[in-house]
């Protein structure tokens, strides 16, 4: 579901210029791979350690509240100020610009830290994979907090890693009879449908709107993982 939203969004989304192919196209290349193993780990836990999985939900939970409770107290989160690129970003000319009509203007931005940055988008894949999830909950914050992306420049290139990490992952559960075809082919008209509503909605939202409706989703998700994982070791 995930993957269909992706590929229903992104493509509007790098057309107008807030998904960066330039800044996709290295990080994606080690999170496909860890996706890929994260889905081979996640169906081993599944059918090994039946409880395994619920404590490693509790710790993405705990995880995406961390990450919240970072993005609530950084500043510039709309706008990252990169005062100096390091030279591996400079060199692929880790750059863009895209027009702002809530501003009426164009704003242009540069991204650093591309190492830094590759390692954690390996373990994101990789806990990605493992649960079949999008990753945007963390794609998100590592483009905007760690690599200074404008939170809207963040967002939508996450979809872009999403389209392709996703269909990396995904043949591994369709492989071993995970996907339900008579819950997914409904689902997908749907998810098309309203993806492409959002992705206009994204491009003409305020920044700040978009900063905090991030932030709205992953505290939810946050919650809502961890009363998962809780209720599956039958704490409460």
């Amino acid at each position: 579901m995930a993957l269909t939203s992706a590929l229903s969004s992104a493509p509007d989304l790098i057309r107008r210029g807030l998904a960066n192919i330039r800044i996709m196209a290295p990080v994606v290349c080690i999170s496909m791979v860890t996706s890929i193993l994260g889905g081979i780990v996640g169906l081993w836990i599944t059918n090994t350690f039946p409880s395994g999985k619920y404590y490693i939900t509790v710790a993405l939970g705990l995880v995406l509240l961390v990450i919240f409770v970072v993005m609530l107290t950084s500043k510039r989160v709309e706008f990252p100020e990169v005062k100096e690129q390091d030279s591996i970003s400079k060199k692929l000319s880790l750059s863009g610009s895209w027009f702002e009509p809530s501003s009426g203007e164009v704003k242009e931005y540069k991204v650093t830290g591309l190492l830094i940055g590759m390692f954690f988008f390996a373990i994101v894949g990789f806990i990605a994979g493992m649960f079949g999830l999008g990753a945007g909950w963390a794609n998100v914050p590592v483009l905007n907090l760690i690599m200074g992306a404008p939170i809207k420049v963040a967002t939508s290139t996450s979809m872009a890693i999403i389209s392709v990490n996703d269909a990396a992952a995904a043949w591994i559960y369709i492989s071993k009879g995970a996907v339900l075809p008579v819950i997914v082919i409904p689902s997908v008209l749907g998810i098309s449908i309203g993806a492409k509503i959002g992705a206009r909605i994204a491009i003409k939202a305020k920044p700040t709107f978009v900063k905090y409706l991030v932030m709205g989703i992953m505290l939810l998700a946050a919650v809502l993982n961890i009363i998962k994982g809780l209720k599956g070791l039958k704490v409460i």
